[in-house]
């Protein structure tokens, strides 16, 4: 391979290896005059954290988590983080009534001490969206994907976004019926699919929550139990994520028979490959969103921005 690579290059080929692509990100990332420098854990992190505590039930969680208008709490045991329970884990398991078997165990951690960079590796490596702070064993806040986004936010890094892009994406045709757009979520496992028309031109986004709202909700308690917190929650940003397990593993909402273009948000918030990674992080800071369909200049979609793909530059930049 390694010879392969000097061949193209002496070739003066208009065209770069992977290789030469992740080396000119990083001397970009390295020039960048607002990196993060000196910004820990603890400058970002939600302090005063709910939390469960065994033992527990599952009607105690529901309470937790209605009343604080979040989605996920650390479960503690003498006052140690050892487990983490969410909407989804209450979800998927209807009938357990017990914490402990509810719950998610020995959750991965983060001192208060480490870096963006150390975050942004172990929430990327473990596909979580959520890290418990602990200090000396004990919980003293809790940082997210979305938080790692707001201090992006703030940042200036101008580096394109196009090397972070999810190019292959799941998109529907605008008048796809509603009942099989969410079955196509459900079976790709995606919260929230990029609305094309006949053009295949951008016309729109269905998320979850789009599908939960135009849907007979069959389980009004439990609805009313997981219901979203309030617009101006530090915590809703995060708790939006973790609703789209109830139409597919409880099956308490029936989704009508409409269409696409019936639910979908109408011009949603866009980017182009050569937006900066910065004003990305901004514009979902904003809008409160956690991804943002990318196209060119004639609409037509190149792909799909995910929150969790803005930390990667975080991690190059090591």
């Amino acid at each position: 391979m390694k010879s392969k690579v000097k061949i193209f290059l002496s070739t003066g080929s208009l065209f770069r290896t992977d290789i030469q692509e992740k080396k000119t990100r990083i001397k970009h990332i390295q020039r960048c005059d607002h990196m993060p420098k000196n910004i820990f854990i603890e400058d970002i992190m939600v302090r005063d954290v709910a939390c469960a505590t065994l033992p527990g039930s599952r009607d105690e969680v529901l309470k937790i988590l209605k009343n604080k208008h979040i989605s996920g709490v650390p479960v503690l045991k003498d006052s140690k983080v050892v487990g983490i329970v969410t909407r989804t884990n209450l979800l998927q398991n209807p009938e357990e009534e017990q914490l402990a078997l509810l719950m998610t165990r020995d959750p991965i951690t983060i001192p208060p001490g480490s870096d963006l960079q150390t975050a942004a590796r172990l929430l990327l490596k473990h596909g979580i969206r959520r890290l418990p702070v602990v200090d000396d064993g004990k919980l003293v806040g809790l940082v997210t994907v979305a938080d790692l986004v707001g201090a992006i936010a703030d940042m200036n890094i101008d580096i394109p976004i196009k090397d972070y892009v999810e190019k292959e994406v799941v998109a529907i045709y605008s008048e796809t019926p509603l009942p099989v757009v969410a079955r196509i979520m459900e079976l790709a496992a995606v919260k929230a699919v990029p609305v094309l028309d006949a053009n295949l031109e951008l016309v729109g986004i269905i998320s979850d929550r789009d599908i939960i709202a135009a849907s007979i909700i069959e389980d009004s308690v439990e609805m009313s139990d997981m219901s979203s917190g309030l617009d101006d929650d530090a915590w809703t940003w995060e708790s939006m994520r973790d609703t789209m397990s109830i139409y597919y593993s409880v099956s308490r909402i029936k989704v009508p028979n409409l269409i696409g273009r019936d639910v979908m948000i109408k011009e949603p918030i866009t980017a182009t490959y050569i937006s900066s990674v910065s004003d990305c992080a901004r514009k979902m800071k904003r809008n409160r969103i956690d991804q943002i369909p990318i196209i060119n200049s004639n609409r037509k979609l190149q792909g799909l921005l995910r929150d969790h793909d803005l930390l990667k530059p975080l991690i190059e930049m090591e």
